[in-house]
């Protein structure tokens, strides 16, 4: 029997709940982990709460991060006692996620952890801040340097815009951090933000070209907010676009982008290549330091998982929260 987040839909409705499962219900995998720690991301929050369409099937155990220790391998790319990653690949989606004890696997879905990082440390990070530096070395690929100008950083005190704002600091960019929270603005300096904006500047239907102020974005939020910003990105700049808070529509317009010649590049994280994710996290393990990671993240238990989940829903959670499957 394991211990794991699970999550019901049946006539009696939708419900997430802690139980002990027979591990025999886990999906077939050639790789069989003990999960020393997962997280608990904004998508893993839909889920459990039931506030968007996230899972497939059920019953399913959510969690689309893990770190852990390899128990059992058919697979010659991973031997026992190997310490490996996985994030995304529809894990706590379609295949039973992080949030237990154990996981099976295909070995195809999993990166050996950086040597310079800890499994914790890697769970701090986790898809957040992977796909955060996805999302910059979109900006780097389409040219957008520090010498071009101010980067815009939306939905800053999330995971995702927290590392975001804390890697282009350490590259040195010029960060303007977006956030509904200004209460946070001291936390958002800490990280590297040289200005905290009210992200009401940003949410509203706006026009469809305003003044030319930021160099490139990364943006989580989606909607008028993403709208918005790729009216007012400077000639050639770029928008890496990872994310709907406010929605997944877009109401804009094709001048920005045939005016200005602005890039909006899509950053998906889930299937992304084995390449890309290795480059990712080959970058991240040197540019963020152990007390960023600290500053960012919060750990809390696998029983704790359910009612931080709709903290997080209700905006109450800032940055990473670590879930340390044995504690």
């Amino acid at each position: 029997m394991i211990s794991a987040v699970v999550i019901e839909k049946d006539e009696q409705g939708y419900r997430s709940s802690l139980q002990n499962i027979d591990e025999k219900l886990l999906p077939e995998g050639d790789v069989s982990v003990e999960v020393l720690y997962s997280t608990l991301n904004y998508k893993d929050a839909l889920a459990i709460t039931g506030k968007g369409p996230v899972v497939r099937k059920f019953p399913m155990i959510p969690g689309i991060d893990l770190v852990g220790k390899v128990i059992h391998s058919d697979s010659d790319k991973f031997s026992k006692d190997d310490l490996v990653l996985l994030n995304g690949f529809g894990v706590g989606e379609t295949h039973m996620g992080g949030l237990a004890e154990k996981a099976t696997l295909s070995s195809d879905w999993l990166i050996p952890l950086p040597k310079k990082l800890s499994p914790k440390q890697a769970m701090a990070i986790g898809t957040a801040g992977y796909t955060a530096m996805l999302c910059v070395m979109a900006l780097e690929k389409n040219g957008v340097t520090p010498e071009k100008g101010e980067v815009l950083v939306t939905g800053a005190n999330g995971g995702v815009g927290s590392f975001a704002v804390a890697i282009l600091a350490k590259l040195g960019y010029q960060v303007v951090a977006s956030t509904g929270r200004l209460d946070q603005s001291e936390y958002l300096t800490a990280l590297g933000a040289k200005e905290i904006i009210d992200r009401k500047t940003l949410s509203e239907p706006g026009r469809p070209l305003a003044k030319e102020r930021w160099a490139g974005a990364i943006d989580s939020i989606g909607s008028h907010t993403l709208a918005n910003i790729c009216a007012s990105i400077k000639y050639g700049g770029t928008v890496a676009a990872c994310g709907l808070a406010q929605g997944m529509d877009l109401p804009s317009t094709v001048m920005p982008f045939i005016l200005r010649g602005v890039t909006l590049a899509g950053i998906d994280s889930v299937m992304r290549p084995l390449e890309d994710r290795t480059e990712a996290w080959q970058r991240i393990e040197d540019l963020l330091s152990d007390s960023v990671l600290n500053e960012i993240s919060q750990t809390i238990s696998l029983k704790e998982v359910i009612e931080v989940a709709n903290q997080l829903m209700d905006g109450q959670v800032r940055g990473r929260v670590i879930v340390d499957i044995n504690k």
